[in-house]
């Protein structure tokens, strides 16, 4: 089927932005429109980022997708208010980065929580019988403290995913492994920091990524504009009316908080590239 607007659309910058927590429900959406950027010949993608970060294999899903496209699309990232961990190791899948000079990045590591009530439980007269196939089956149990044992597996895991997470960095941004190494220690830095350690290309923002982006493309700087593919709205916006107070304190408070919640029942003893301040921080936490 021949599509009727192709010429159009080779005339646009396409624009896809990738917000909060990286996980199962960003993969599916960017995967979805970087499809749709390829299938519509969009000359240039203009990929915006304002995460810390997130789950590792989605993260990977939207690198490895981003990575096939930019043979025949040219990409752009920008970073905004914050670009860590996950957010940068999908930025790497762009041939160049322009970062805010104030946004945090960095944070390249990987994370693993587990929660330890036991005491709790103690307090209220609870505890667990567990029947289980082998001896690390329950691992990370929330009833009880690691073994030695335990840990040395959970860190030989973080380990490999660490690896995994610097090589990417490393031929991202054409840096040798040893030099991301140096920085890789899960330190955030700032998008000035990140332009003197080669982390990104250019200091602006997303108007200068946009135009970057239409000059690497042969498109007019002054003339080429985005199209977004633009994120479902939350349920609360379709039901509540345009100017509600009420609507506006609600998606304000809500969607955040509900989300954070989700995220963290569900990514509960995965390992995470993802920048969490110390107060956020489970026992865990390397």
């Amino acid at each position: 089927m021949i599509w009727p607007f192709k010429r159009r659309y080779r005339k646009q910058i396409a624009r896809i932005e990738i917000s909060g927590a990286i996980a199962g429900s960003t993969r599916k959406r960017v995967l979805e429109a970087l499809k749709e950027v390829e299938e519509k010949k969009f000359p240039a993608l203009l990929l915006r980022i304002d995460s810390p970060g997130g789950t590792v294999g989605d993260s990977q899903e939207i690198y490895s997708a981003l990575r096939k496209l930019r043979e025949d699309v040219k990409i752009v990232a920008s970073y905004g208010n914050i670009s860590a961990s996950g957010g940068v190791y999908i930025g790497v899948g762009a041939h160049h980065i322009v970062a805010n000079a104030g946004c945090i990045t960095g944070s390249i590591g990987v994370i693993l929580r587990g929660n330890n009530i036991e005491k709790l439980l103690d307090k209220v007269g609870v505890s667990f019988q567990v029947v289980k196939s082998g001896p690390y089956k329950d691992i990370l149990a929330f009833d009880r403290p690691l073994t030695s044992e335990e840990e040395t597996i959970l860190q030989e895991l973080i380990d490999v995913s660490y690896g995994q997470f610097v090589r990417t960095v490393a031929e991202g941004r054409n840096l040798p492994e040893e030099k991301v190494r140096e920085f890789a220690d899960g330190r955030v830095f700032t998008g000035e920091q990140a332009l003197a350690l080669g982390m990104v290309d250019r200091l602006g923002s997303e108007e200068d990524a946009r135009r970057w982006a239409a000059e690497l493309s042969g498109l007019d700087p002054e003339k080429a504009e985005c199209f977004t593919f633009e994120e479902k709205k939350p349920l609360l916006s379709r039901v509540l009316p345009g100017n509600n107070a009420l609507r506006g304190l609600l998606l304000e408070a809500m969607p955040t908080t509900m989300a954070r919640i989700e995220f963290e029942l569900e990514t509960s003893g995965i390992p995470l590239w993802m920048y969490q301040p110390a107060t956020l921080r489970g026992p865990l936490s390397r």
